[in-house]
């Protein structure tokens, strides 16, 4: 698909210009905050009151984007009068759009708006989420909130990687009183325990422990995996990893932060590593409390480190999964769920198109069918105007915009999810 991704300023001017209903230009001298003055404006007294104004770059306390309308035009002095005033005195080489007061920019950004939301079906932004792991056992796996449609999964068939700590054991290098470690093998990912740390209420942002283990050289490695639970929510960083060349944790080479975690769930983390060439004699691992959380009970299982690039993909059928949308669950067969086995997922699919929230925003679907599309949507619903004259124009913009949307590619296998 044909997406230039221009910016909700470049296609609101296209429409302007389209409709001629658009004037863009900049300020040539400064007044105050209601003085709009610019020199090449032409016509007489009042001929340009009831038009619109809109910032279209941020000057100044000006935001791009503000918008105003004229009050009062007084051609001695090509000055317009803007009511609401500005945020501030209208400076001089501020560039600005001068529209019809038939065309206002608020409906045009609806407009915009609307034309994309007409597209929701037929385009979506191309997503690749790596955020779920099968274990083997598990049928329903709750999809990634940044999907509204999935097309494909893959799950990582080989990838070269180096056990660092397989959780069969306690952190026993450095203890910290407030964090009472024991293996649970009720609770776990992979092996027949995880580690389990119950951390009082005492404990303080900034306490860890570790565990010594046998030299490793990590150096040729760019990512850790692990799988972390907690029961209660953290936020990114929180929860940090350590890997150090030196006992007991005291001056980690790497400090790695362990992302967000929803209470009482499992989440496979994965974490890029900063200075994986320094990394080349690891001999201590640890877990460190980094913000006062007040009590609550980590679960670590399976830390090891990956070579990213180095994965294998392998395609998952497409009758071997399905997508329960009331649920936004993604579900397994048995003999999907045999397949995946213990492995990372790679799930391609979609969003939904953003909408146009701000100047700067770039557009999602093809901007000519966004353009082509507004501009019908402007002329049909313009008032004031010759209705036959209307029709005919609207009906050849919604032409063109119909071409627009056959070119765009049809897309394959795809399953709604909302």
């Amino acid at each position: 698909m044909v997406t230039q991704g221009r910016t909700r300023r470049q296609i609101r001017q296209a429409i302007g210009y389209n409709l001629g209903a658009i004037y863009v230009s900049s300020t040539t001298s400064q007044v105050d905050d209601a003085s709009l003055i610019d020199t090449s404006l032409r016509g007489g007294d009042d001929s340009h009151n009831g038009k619109w104004v809109v910032a279209s770059a941020s000057t100044g306390s000006i935001t791009a984007g503000d918008i105003s309308r004229v009050s009062d035009y007084t051609q001695s002095s090509t000055d317009c009068t803007v009511a609401p005033a500005f945020s501030g005195s209208i400076p001089s080489g501020m560039e600005y759009e001068l529209w019809d007061s038939a065309y206002e920019p608020q409906r045009i950004h609806a407009l915009i708006d609307a034309a994309i939301m007409d597209a929701t079906g037929r385009v979506y932004t191309d997503i690749e989420n790596l955020d779920i792991f099968a274990d083997g056992r598990t049928s329903r796996y709750d999809i990634p909130a940044d999907l509204d449609m999935i097309n494909r999964i893959e799950y990582r068939n080989t990838v070269t990687s180096k056990r660092i700590h397989e959780c069969n054991a306690t952190f026993d290098e450095k203890t910290d009183s407030d964090f009472t470690q024991s293996l649970d093998t009720q609770d776990r990912k992979q092996g027949s325990q995880s580690l389990k740390m119950v951390i009082a209420a005492g404990a303080s942002a900034g306490d860890f422990v570790t565990d010594s283990i046998t030299s490793a050289d990590l150096s040729k490695y760019d990512y850790v995996e692990m799988w972390v639970k907690s029961t209660v929510d953290t936020s990114a960083g929180n929860l940090k990893l350590l890997l150090d060349d030196s006992a007991s944790g005291a001056s980690p080479l790497e400090t790695l932060s362990i992302p967000a975690l929803s209470a009482d769930t499992w989440t496979y983390c994965r974490m890029a590593m900063s200075n994986p060439e320094t990394d080349t004699a690891i001999i201590s691992v640890g877990l460190e409390y980094d913000s006062d959380l007040g009590a609550c009970t980590v679960w670590i299982d399976d830390i090891k480190a990956v070579v990213n690039s180095s994965a294998v993909w392998d395609r998952l059928a497409p009758n071997l999964w399905s997508v329960d949308r009331a649920s936004r669950d993604l579900v397994f067969t048995s003999d999907g769920r045999s397949i995946a086995g213990y492995r990372l997922l790679k799930i391609s699919g979609g969003a939904k198109p953003g909408l146009l929230t701000a100047e700067t925003t770039t557009s999602d679907v093809d901007d000519w069918y966004v353009i082509a599309r507004a501009t019908a949507l402007a002329i049909q619903g313009t008032p004031g105007q010759d209705p036959g004259e209307n029709r005919r124009r609207a009906t050849q913009w919604f032409a063109i915009a119909e071409m627009a949307w056959r070119s765009m590619p049809i897309l394959q296998n795809v399953r709604m999810i909302s």
